[in-house]
């Protein structure tokens, strides 16, 4: 059962560490939030909405996304979508992405 827990820990840390490139790449578009978390799980990545309206706010403040109320409907929605500097990075961290991605297949390459 110890084993079990550690290997949950491990896997969460993994998981977090992919969850701004998971968000910037459902981002081709105006979203709001539960339409990403909608879009997210769809593509079966977990995210909890604890973890992606806070997410997204940073990523707001950091420059990556723009963002805008819709008021149209009885409930005010606030829709996200890149800027132009959050395409420039996404850009750039698929780019990361494909080297870590090389790097992890080449040590594990010889595992099953």
């Amino acid at each position: 059962m110890e084993d079990d827990l550690l290997l949950e820990t491990l896997s969460s840390e993994l998981r977090r560490g992919t969850q701004i490139l998971s968000v910037l790449s459902q981002l081709d578009g105006n979203e709001y939030g539960y339409s990403l978390l909608q879009k997210l799980e769809e593509k079966h990545v977990a995210i909890e909405a604890g973890t992606l309206y806070p997410l997204l706010r940073r990523l707001e403040t950091q420059g990556l996304l723009e963002s805008q109320w819709d008021t149209s409907e009885s409930r005010p929605r606030k829709y996200y979508a890149l800027s132009e500097t959050g395409k420039d990075i996404y850009r750039k961290l698929k780019a990361v992405w494909k080297n870590i991605e090389q790097e992890m297949d080449f040590l594990l390459g010889g595992e099953n």
